[in-house]
């Protein structure tokens, strides 16, 4: 950083004694160190155990050979672009989203910004550039201390609990509007612009667009969200919950990608022709998705309960299907002008890591670039799903497919694959050895 960008810097941190210095583990939870400001300032170098970027959603890690036997350390380095004052802190303090790199410099394998960053590199070794666009979907529940009880909607104005028909509702009476105007002003100082939102088909679920741009940005930008979403909820006495599907009978909640790639000279859409027409280069792009979704829906649906948001749909399609404007394809073509052609994938969740969904999503579509590869004819209407373009319908079959798939190793590395299964084989063994209710109330009285 250059002395201006320095004292800069120092002026912005003005008054804050200390700095949280995170970086997104494989779950895309923030995991670090609080700093002081003067060691922050100073450019003291940060370090953090190897272990944690495969920290599983328990708490617990796989063995060290999956991020290696000796467990050292890795220098969290904080991007400049992203340190910001924490609006929603009764003490003043910062935040810094950091890489996760090797002591001798180099991006950590094992961190997920770090996978996002050399997938958009590689882009740029073809002179291209992705653009990317996330809708965030997330429910707002009252406290729920007794995790064995249902989640449920907050008390509204009239006393009541929301029953589920307010999916698009724009009334006041859920009162949470004081809880989104400072979900609303925290954004505004973070510098997250916000494009619409609106009230989901779930009880008590909504739905935020933010402005599409570069990935590593929207990335940033969406782990961001996440983060100040729960930390506001907790001073408002809420819970937000980013499970795939935190109540049964009702919609789970999606991350959805919009994708499109620019040329880096000139800023034009690939995807379009002069005339507006579709390209050889965005079909290569969805024949990349299609042969690579099977391969990567553990990465884009990564817990035992993402499965029950595709298994049960309410517009979760659980396929590599594409149409045009079809919220049953996996892979949907949103209707646009020709400038603004993309490709929505809409398989992630909302318990998806941003950074790592997004760089699957894109290393998807360059392979199809890079090998020209066809898609299938697009489908409309109602459509049966060909076997060959059905997905994993549950996290060890998911694991399984990744497992087996060389592509998925060629892409991000070996030493990722596997520490990404390791800890994800353990989450699911977690969740077998647990009885749940439903086994109790059926199986207990029938079996």
């Amino acid at each position: 950083m250059t002395t201006d960008g320095q004292r800069s810097l120092a002026q912005r941190l003005t008054g804050i004694d200390e700095i949280e210095c995170v970086t997104p583990d494989l779950n895309g939870v923030p995991r670090g160190k609080v700093m002081t400001a003067e060691g922050f300032l100073e450019g003291r170098r940060l370090q953090m155990a190897r272990g944690v970027l495969l920290q599983c959603i328990m708490g617990g890690y796989p063995p060290a050979r999956f991020y290696g036997s000796d467990d050292g350390d890795l220098a969290l380095t904080a991007d400049p672009r992203q340190i910001h004052r924490l609006p929603w802190s009764r003490q003043p303090r910062a935040l810094a989203i950091c890489d996760a790199d090797e002591l001798s410099g180099e991006s950590s394998s094992l961190s997920t910004r770090g996978q996002l960053k050399a997938v958009i590199a590689r882009y740029a070794a073809r002179g291209l550039a992705p653009v990317v666009a996330t809708e965030l979907e997330f429910f707002v529940f009252a406290p729920n201390p007794d995790p064995t009880q249902a989640f449920l909607p907050p008390v509204g104005l009239d006393g009541r609990r929301e029953d589920g028909h307010s999916a698009f509702s724009i009334s006041s009476n859920n009162g949470l509007r004081p809880f989104f105007s400072e979900v609303y002003e925290c954004m505004a100082a973070l510098g997250l612009p916000r494009d619409t939102f609106m009230h989901e088909m779930g009880v008590s679920q909504f739905e935020i667009n933010l402005l599409h741009g570069d990935p590593l940005l929207l990335a940033d930008q969406t782990f961001l969200f996440k983060h100040l979403l729960k930390e506001v909820a907790l001073k408002h006495g809420l819970t937000v919950v980013c499970m795939a599907k935190p109540l049964a009978n009702t919609p789970g909640s999606s991350m959805h990608i919009h994708q499109s790639v620019v040329r880096t000279e000139g800023g034009r859409n690939v995807f379009s022709d002069a005339d507006g027409e579709p390209t050889a280069m965005f079909r290569h792009f969805i024949g990349g998705q299609q042969a690579c979704l099977a391969d990567f829906t553990a990465l884009f649906a990564p817990n035992v309960n993402s499965y029950q948001r595709l298994c049960h749909p309410f517009a979760s399609p659980n396929n590599a299907c594409w149409s045009h404007d079809n919220r049953a394809a996996g892979l949907r073509i949103p209707a646009s002008s020709p400038v603004a052609r993309r490709v929505e994938n809409r398989l992630p969740g909302a318990d998806a890591n941003p950074y790592l969904a997004i760089a699957a999503s894109l290393a998807a579509g360059l392979h199809g670039i890079e090998h020209e590869l066809e898609p299938t004819p697009a489908v409309q209407g109602e459509f049966e799903v060909p076997e060959a373009l059905s997905l994993p319908c549950t996290l060890h079959a998911a694991l399984e497919r990744l497992k087996r798939s060389p592509l998925a190793r060629e892409l991000f590395g070996n030493l990722f694959i596997e520490g990404y299964i390791a800890s994800k084989s353990m989450e699911l063994t977690s969740f077998l050895g647990e009885i749940t209710p439903w086994e109790r109330r059926v199986l207990g009285a029938q079996a």
